[in-house]
């Protein structure tokens, strides 16, 4: 029930659940995860602060600063497009509430958080009377290996996963992970998956398993490969607000692509559209334009400075 497959890979992970209790107390490897990605996040911001010649306790100041506001946005942004699910008539306010304050099993946006993100950040620097683009380079580097370790926390709640695939990739969870006697026709009118997952069911050791997508997986290592690109470009960047560019860039180019292997997108209320797949297409789209803008005037000043010293 708590094993994991990855056939195409030969690997096999048995009895991996999504938690632990302690004194009675559950504790959802999510929460460990996101924690930890908070804190390896700010190692790898201040380090970069210091390499830049920054006052590396200013990110210390920043990170509390951050934390709360970048949460709540995250959770905000979740639940405005999940709205049904969390808002129904005769729940209670009670009830209506302990769901929305519950992230133990996951429902953060990314986006979301990086929008509150750069709010907090605008107004920080602001205050503090520094950078903002510098800021804003410094830390991209951090959010990369937050989202990194953040999306194995998905891995171990067996979310944020694609549709049904036979690629060598696919990973196998068994049906009676979701519900222990839920028929497949009721996890698809549910919605837990979807009519081709169930079509496609393999039995392995006599249980049924789903075969998906580990989109969760494709984002951390496209996440990965952009923080490699990022971190040996940095050294070469023509003015500040360049590295960031270059992550709402290519996080968004694939976020565009991984996102629409997902069964479990936030849905524009009566639309057929994904919200973030939207949000990432815009992103590219309006990073792309300031980058290309950046470069040439950054090309005219060059040759400008050049001309003068002849």
């Amino acid at each position: 029930m708590y094993d994991i497959r990855f056939p195409g890979l030969g690997v096999i992970l048995h009895n991996l659940k999504n938690g632990f209790t302690i004194f009675g107390i559950e504790v959802k490897f999510y929460g460990i995860i996101i924690a930890f990605g908070f804190l390896a996040a700010y190692i790898i911001v201040s380090k970069e602060a210091k390499r830049t010649g920054q006052d590396d306790e200013l990110y210390l100041d920043y990170a509390l600063w951050l934390i709360i506001p970048s949460i709540i946005g995250a959770r905000l942004y979740y639940i405005i497009f999940s709205w049904k699910d969390y808002f129904q008539a005769g729940k209670g306010f009670k009830n209506t509430f302990l769901d929305v304050i519950n992230i133990r099993n996951g429902g953060l946006a990314i986006y979301g958080g990086i929008i509150a993100g750069v709010i907090v950040t605008i107004i920080f620097a602001r205050k503090r009377k520094v950078s903002f683009p510098l800021m804003a380079d410094t830390i991209s580097m951090g959010l990369l290996i937050g989202q990194i370790m953040g999306r194995w926390g998905n891995f171990f709640n067996r979310e944020a996963f694609g549709e049904y695939t036979d690629s060598i990739f696919a990973m196998c969870i068994p049906v009676d992970y979701f519900s222990e006697n839920a028929s497949l026709n009721g996890l698809v009118s549910s919605g837990v998956i979807t009519q081709k997952m169930a079509e496609n069911v393999v039995t392995i050791d006599g249980m049924h398993w789903i075969s998906v997508h580990p989109t969760f997986l494709y984002e951390s290592m496209w996440n990965l490969a952009l923080l490699v690109i990022i971190m040996v470009y940095r050294k070469y960047k023509k003015f500040d607000g360049e590295l960031f560019l270059m992550y709402l860039w290519g996080y968004g180019l694939g976020r565009v692509w991984i996102e629409g292997l997902r069964t479990d997108s936030l849905m524009i209320s009566g639309l057929n559209i994904r919200v973030s797949q939207l949000l990432a297409a815009i992103c590219v789209l309006a990073a792309s334009v300031i980058l290309v803008k950046k470069r040439m005037d950054y090309v005219k000043a060059d040759l400008s400075h050049n001309k003068a010293d002849s």
